[in-house]
Protein backbone atom coordinates (compact mmCIF):
# COMPACT_ATOMS: atom_id res chain seq x y z
CA UNK A 1 0.00 0.00 0.00
CA UNK A 2 0.91 3.33 -0.72
CA UNK A 3 -0.28 6.66 -0.57
CA UNK A 4 1.03 9.18 -2.87
CA UNK A 5 0.79 13.20 -1.97
CA UNK A 6 1.95 14.94 -5.28
CA UNK A 7 2.57 19.00 -4.76
CA UNK A 8 -0.40 19.46 -2.86
CA UNK A 9 -1.21 23.45 -2.78
CA UNK A 10 -3.90 24.98 -1.08
CA UNK A 11 -4.49 28.38 -1.07
CA UNK A 12 -6.98 30.84 0.61
CA UNK A 13 -7.33 34.10 -1.35
CA UNK A 14 -3.50 35.34 -1.03
CA UNK A 15 -2.83 32.98 1.77
CA UNK A 16 -0.82 29.62 1.13
CA UNK A 17 -1.85 27.28 3.62
CA UNK A 18 0.08 23.94 2.08
CA UNK A 19 3.01 24.86 -0.64
CA UNK A 20 4.09 22.06 -2.97
CA UNK A 21 3.91 19.36 -0.26
CA UNK A 22 5.35 15.85 -1.91
CA UNK A 23 5.55 12.58 -0.04
CA UNK A 24 5.41 8.91 -0.29
CA UNK A 25 3.88 6.64 2.48
CA UNK A 26 4.14 3.37 2.95
CA UNK A 27 2.64 1.34 6.07
CA UNK A 28 4.06 2.55 9.57
CA UNK A 29 3.01 5.81 11.92
CA UNK A 30 4.04 9.21 10.31
CA UNK A 31 4.49 11.92 12.99
CA UNK A 32 3.65 15.40 11.14
CA UNK A 33 5.23 17.83 13.09
CA UNK A 34 5.00 21.42 13.26
CA UNK A 35 3.94 24.69 15.65
CA UNK A 36 -0.16 26.03 15.36
CA UNK A 37 -0.57 27.77 11.73
CA UNK A 38 2.22 25.43 10.02
CA UNK A 39 -0.53 23.71 7.53
CA UNK A 40 -0.96 20.70 9.12
CA UNK A 41 -4.94 20.28 9.64
CA UNK A 42 -5.48 21.99 6.07
CA UNK A 43 -2.77 19.24 4.91
CA UNK A 44 -5.00 16.58 6.52
CA UNK A 45 -7.73 17.41 5.51
CA UNK A 46 -6.97 17.20 1.66
CA UNK A 47 -5.33 13.69 2.28
CA UNK A 48 -8.53 13.06 4.06
CA UNK A 49 -10.58 13.99 0.37
CA UNK A 50 -12.74 16.84 2.81
CA UNK A 51 -10.96 19.46 0.92
CA UNK A 52 -10.03 20.27 -2.61
CA UNK A 53 -6.61 21.09 -3.18
CA UNK A 54 -6.05 24.03 -5.23
CA UNK A 55 -3.34 21.65 -6.72
CA UNK A 56 -1.43 18.91 -7.03
CA UNK A 57 -2.90 15.48 -5.82
CA UNK A 58 -3.23 12.53 -3.67
CA UNK A 59 -3.08 8.74 -4.46
CA UNK A 60 -3.49 5.22 -2.81
CA UNK A 61 -1.69 2.36 -5.05
CA UNK A 62 -2.05 5.12 -7.58
CA UNK A 63 -5.72 5.85 -7.28
CA UNK A 64 -6.69 9.80 -7.22
CA UNK A 65 -8.21 9.78 -4.12
CA UNK A 66 -11.07 12.46 -5.28
CA UNK A 67 -11.91 10.05 -7.41
CA UNK A 68 -11.88 6.61 -5.58
CA UNK A 69 -15.12 8.34 -3.65
CA UNK A 70 -16.48 5.65 -1.21
CA UNK A 71 -13.87 3.29 -1.91
CA UNK A 72 -11.42 6.26 -0.27
CA UNK A 73 -13.96 6.54 2.89
CA UNK A 74 -14.34 2.75 3.37
CA UNK A 75 -10.12 2.64 4.28
CA UNK A 76 -9.99 5.84 5.60
CA UNK A 77 -10.29 6.47 9.17
CA UNK A 78 -10.05 10.24 10.70
CA UNK A 79 -10.21 12.40 14.02
CA UNK A 80 -10.46 15.84 13.34
CA UNK A 81 -8.68 18.46 15.66
CA UNK A 82 -12.69 19.64 16.74
CA UNK A 83 -14.23 16.51 17.75
CA UNK A 84 -18.08 16.85 16.97
CA UNK A 85 -20.52 14.13 19.01
CA UNK A 86 -23.46 13.77 20.45
CA UNK A 87 -23.78 14.45 24.10
CA UNK A 88 -27.04 12.91 25.06
CA UNK A 89 -25.42 10.11 23.22
CA UNK A 90 -23.90 6.87 25.35
CA UNK A 91 -20.11 5.86 24.58
CA UNK A 92 -21.64 3.05 23.02
CA UNK A 93 -24.28 4.29 21.39
CA UNK A 94 -22.98 7.27 19.45
CA UNK A 95 -19.97 4.36 18.04
CA UNK A 96 -23.08 2.29 16.98
CA UNK A 97 -24.46 5.07 15.15
CA UNK A 98 -21.10 5.73 13.21
CA UNK A 99 -20.58 2.50 12.67
CA UNK A 100 -24.00 2.28 10.82
CA UNK A 101 -22.76 5.78 9.09
CA UNK A 102 -19.74 4.01 7.22
CA UNK A 103 -22.06 0.79 6.31
CA UNK A 104 -20.53 -1.92 8.82
CA UNK A 105 -22.65 -4.72 9.21
CA UNK A 106 -24.75 -4.82 12.67
CA UNK A 107 -23.25 -7.68 13.94
CA UNK A 108 -19.78 -6.53 13.07
CA UNK A 109 -20.48 -3.46 14.56
CA UNK A 110 -21.21 -4.56 17.74
CA UNK A 111 -18.37 -7.01 18.11
CA UNK A 112 -16.13 -4.12 17.26
CA UNK A 113 -17.71 -1.63 19.43
CA UNK A 114 -17.47 -3.60 22.30
CA UNK A 115 -13.57 -4.47 21.07
CA UNK A 116 -12.84 -0.52 20.82
CA UNK A 117 -14.42 0.35 24.36
CA UNK A 118 -12.37 -2.14 25.88
CA UNK A 119 -9.01 -0.74 24.10
CA UNK A 120 -9.39 2.70 24.89
CA UNK A 121 -9.99 1.54 28.87
CA UNK A 122 -13.75 2.65 28.11
CA UNK A 123 -16.01 0.10 28.98
CA UNK A 124 -16.79 0.79 32.46
CA UNK A 125 -18.37 4.13 30.94
CA UNK A 126 -19.78 2.26 27.76
CA UNK A 127 -23.71 3.08 28.76
CA UNK A 128 -22.88 6.67 30.05
CA UNK A 129 -23.50 9.92 28.25
CA UNK A 130 -20.55 11.24 26.80
CA UNK A 131 -21.82 15.03 27.94
CA UNK A 132 -21.13 13.43 31.57
CA UNK A 133 -16.77 12.82 30.47
CA UNK A 134 -13.81 14.20 30.91
CA UNK A 135 -11.95 16.23 27.98
CA UNK A 136 -9.79 13.11 27.46
CA UNK A 137 -12.94 10.30 27.71
CA UNK A 138 -14.05 12.22 24.81
CA UNK A 139 -10.98 12.37 23.03
CA UNK A 140 -10.66 8.83 23.64
CA UNK A 141 -14.17 8.23 21.93
CA UNK A 142 -13.43 10.42 19.07
CA UNK A 143 -9.79 7.82 18.63
CA UNK A 144 -12.35 4.95 18.84
CA UNK A 145 -14.88 5.86 16.01
CA UNK A 146 -11.72 6.56 13.92
CA UNK A 147 -10.64 2.77 13.94
CA UNK A 148 -14.22 1.49 13.84
CA UNK A 149 -14.00 0.51 9.96
CA UNK A 150 -10.11 -1.21 10.48
CA UNK A 151 -8.81 1.89 8.41
CA UNK A 152 -6.15 1.37 6.17
CA UNK A 153 -5.01 4.77 6.29
CA UNK A 154 -5.53 6.65 9.83
CA UNK A 155 -5.28 10.22 10.28
CA UNK A 156 -5.23 11.74 13.60
CA UNK A 157 -5.14 15.50 14.31
CA UNK A 158 -3.87 16.48 17.83
CA UNK A 159 -5.45 12.95 18.91
CA UNK A 160 -3.32 13.11 22.35
CA UNK A 161 -5.22 15.97 23.35
CA UNK A 162 -6.50 16.21 26.67
CA UNK A 163 -5.05 12.78 27.31
CA UNK A 164 -3.40 12.38 30.47
CA UNK A 165 0.06 10.62 30.74
CA UNK A 166 -1.43 7.27 31.02
CA UNK A 167 -3.22 8.06 27.99
CA UNK A 168 -0.93 8.79 26.01
CA UNK A 169 1.34 6.02 26.56
CA UNK A 170 -1.67 3.48 26.13
CA UNK A 171 -2.81 5.23 22.72
CA UNK A 172 0.78 5.56 21.43
CA UNK A 173 1.24 2.01 21.75
CA UNK A 174 -1.88 0.83 20.75
CA UNK A 175 -1.09 3.01 17.04
CA UNK A 176 2.43 0.99 16.84
CA UNK A 177 0.68 -2.03 17.18
CA UNK A 178 -2.29 -1.32 14.97
CA UNK A 179 0.12 0.21 12.05
CA UNK A 180 2.12 -3.44 11.06
CA UNK A 181 0.61 -2.95 7.68
CA UNK A 182 -1.17 0.06 7.99
CA UNK A 183 -0.69 3.90 7.50
CA UNK A 184 -1.05 6.17 10.22
CA UNK A 185 -0.53 9.95 10.17
CA UNK A 186 -0.13 11.35 13.84
CA UNK A 187 -0.68 15.53 13.91
CA UNK A 188 0.91 16.68 16.82
CA UNK A 189 2.62 19.80 18.14
CA UNK A 190 3.72 17.57 20.98
CA UNK A 191 7.07 16.38 19.77
CA UNK A 192 7.56 13.62 22.73
CA UNK A 193 4.65 11.84 20.84
CA UNK A 194 6.17 11.58 17.57
CA UNK A 195 9.47 10.85 19.00
CA UNK A 196 8.01 7.62 21.15
CA UNK A 197 6.26 5.98 17.76
CA UNK A 198 6.96 7.50 14.45
CA UNK A 199 8.58 5.20 12.05
CA UNK A 200 9.41 8.89 10.08
CA UNK A 201 8.40 12.44 11.19
CA UNK A 202 7.52 14.95 8.77
CA UNK A 203 8.29 18.77 10.08
CA UNK A 204 6.27 21.60 8.69
CA UNK A 205 6.25 25.20 8.96
CA UNK A 206 4.84 27.83 6.86
CA UNK A 207 2.85 25.56 4.64
CA UNK A 208 5.68 23.27 3.38
CA UNK A 209 7.89 20.29 4.93
CA UNK A 210 11.18 21.54 5.62
CA UNK A 211 12.74 18.24 7.57
CA UNK A 212 11.72 14.79 6.67
CA UNK A 213 13.74 11.44 7.96
CA UNK A 214 13.36 9.33 10.76
CA UNK A 215 14.11 9.91 14.29
CA UNK A 216 17.56 9.89 14.48
CA UNK A 217 18.27 11.09 11.32
CA UNK A 218 16.66 14.24 12.16
CA UNK A 219 18.27 14.66 15.47
CA UNK A 220 21.71 13.81 14.02
CA UNK A 221 21.28 17.01 11.82
CA UNK A 222 21.77 19.52 15.29
CA UNK A 223 24.29 17.42 16.36
CA UNK A 224 27.36 19.44 17.53
CA UNK A 225 24.45 22.17 18.09
CA UNK A 226 23.38 20.73 21.69
CA UNK A 227 25.31 21.91 24.95
CA UNK A 228 25.06 21.74 29.00
CA UNK A 229 26.30 24.11 30.72
CA UNK A 230 25.59 24.66 34.72
CA UNK A 231 25.35 28.34 35.87
CA UNK A 232 24.12 29.95 39.33
CA UNK A 233 20.20 30.31 39.25
CA UNK A 234 20.27 34.12 39.11
CA UNK A 235 22.33 34.11 35.41
CA UNK A 236 20.11 31.59 33.70
CA UNK A 237 17.60 34.12 32.94
CA UNK A 238 20.07 36.17 30.86
CA UNK A 239 21.40 32.86 29.30
CA UNK A 240 17.79 32.48 28.19
CA UNK A 241 17.20 36.14 26.64
CA UNK A 242 20.75 35.01 23.86
CA UNK A 243 20.21 31.43 23.71
CA UNK A 244 17.92 28.94 22.63
CA UNK A 245 17.26 26.53 25.83
CA UNK A 246 15.58 23.37 25.53
CA UNK A 247 15.49 22.45 29.13
CA UNK A 248 16.62 24.11 32.55
CA UNK A 249 17.01 22.05 36.22
CA UNK A 250 17.71 23.42 39.30
CA UNK A 251 20.60 21.54 41.53
CA UNK A 252 20.67 23.53 44.54
CA UNK A 253 21.98 27.06 43.94
CA UNK A 254 22.66 26.22 40.27
CA UNK A 255 20.93 25.46 36.69
CA UNK A 256 21.68 23.45 34.20
CA UNK A 257 20.64 24.42 31.10
CA UNK A 258 20.55 22.57 27.57
CA UNK A 259 21.03 25.00 25.01
CA UNK A 260 20.92 24.80 20.95
CA UNK A 261 23.36 26.77 19.59
CA UNK A 262 25.74 26.63 16.46
CA UNK A 263 29.07 27.83 17.99
CA UNK A 264 29.95 26.72 22.13
CA UNK A 265 28.53 28.93 24.36
CA UNK A 266 30.70 29.28 26.70
CA UNK A 267 34.58 27.26 27.43
CA UNK A 268 32.51 25.38 29.97
CA UNK A 269 29.55 23.54 27.86
CA UNK A 270 30.06 20.43 27.49
CA UNK A 271 28.51 18.93 24.09
CA UNK A 272 24.96 16.64 24.78
CA UNK A 273 23.67 13.68 22.13
CA UNK A 274 21.12 14.85 20.32
CA UNK A 275 17.34 13.94 20.47
CA UNK A 276 14.28 14.81 17.96
CA UNK A 277 13.29 17.68 20.47
CA UNK A 278 16.58 19.64 20.05
CA UNK A 279 16.06 19.39 16.09
CA UNK A 280 12.79 20.86 16.48
CA UNK A 281 14.08 23.59 18.69
CA UNK A 282 16.51 24.34 15.91
CA UNK A 283 14.24 25.29 13.57
CA UNK A 284 11.51 27.27 15.01
CA UNK A 285 13.36 28.68 18.59
CA UNK A 286 12.20 28.27 21.94
CA UNK A 287 9.56 31.02 21.66
CA UNK A 288 7.94 30.04 18.29
CA UNK A 289 7.85 26.47 19.12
Amino acid sequence: MELSIDRLTKHYGRKIAVDRVSATLTPGVYGLLGANGAGKTTLMRMLCAILEPTSGEVRLDGKEIAAMGEDYRDVLGYLPQDFGYYPTYTAAEFLSYIAALKGIPRDRADRRVKELLGMLDLSAVADKKIKTFSGGMKQRVGIAQALLNNPQVLILDEPTSGLDPKERVRLRNLLSEYAGDKIVILSTHIVSDVEAIADEVLVMNAGRFIMQGTVVELAEQVRGKVWELTVPREQARFWQEDFTVANYRHEGEQVVLRIISDEEPSPDAAPCDPILDDAYLYQFGAKEA
